[in-house]
């Protein structure tokens, strides 16, 4: 199984069922670390979605109720050796990123988000309906793969390339989750 990919580079791998595992092992190693300040913490990203090709690293969105409980423990995180972490503050997203700096590469992203935000209901709409609508993620897997091509070694162009076709598919996925819903409350 291959996991993580140097630092700024793009390339993109069948779905591996094994990514499956390392983000369920990912999960409990932070229930462990977070106890109670996580409310919800989930496998995200590509890599949960089954019938996409992606970067071989692992997302996990941990949903808190508040950033002020989670701050102490990323010092946590550090002394149990879990992490390397750099600490990125993303708008309402704090992220966490698992570097070797020995092989400048990355294994996982960890986005510690407002469990119940918009930005939560993100993750998880987009990861689901995606695993539900193969033409959509058939559509998102085709334009991964040209931007891939196009930006080899820049993931920033890379990432800002998907802007326009996961707007989209948020809207869409918001709109099947109403759906949902209302189904299930019918």
């Amino acid at each position: 199984m291959i996991l993580g990919l140097k630092r700024g580079t793009v390339e993109l791998y069948d779905h591996n069922p094994e990514w499956e595992i390392v983000a369920a092992q990912t999960i409990s190693q932070l229930k462990s670390i977070f106890g109670e300040a996580a409310i919800d913490i989930q496998h995200i990203g590509s890599t949960s979605i089954r019938s996409v090709k992606a970067k071989p690293i692992i997302d996990i969105a941990v949903g808190v109720m508040s950033f002020n409980r989670v701050l102490p423990l990323i010092a946590a995180l550090e002394d149990k050796g879990f992490y390397k972490s750099k600490l990125h503050a993303v708008e309402n997203d704090i992220l966490i990123c698992d570097d070797d700096e020995n092989a400048d590469t990355r294994t996982h992203h960890i986005h510690i988000v407002i469990y119940g935000s918009t930005q939560w209901k993100n993750y998880i709409s987009f990861r689901d309906y995606l695993n539900a609508n193969s033409t959509a993620a058939y559509a998102y897997e085709k334009t991964k793969a040209e931007l891939a091509r196009k930006y080899p070694a820049d993931r920033n162009a890379y990432t800002e390339g998907k802007d326009e076709i996961v707007s989209q598919i948020l809207r869409k996925a918001q709109a099947w989750r109403c759906a949902v819903i209302e189904e299930n409350v019918l």
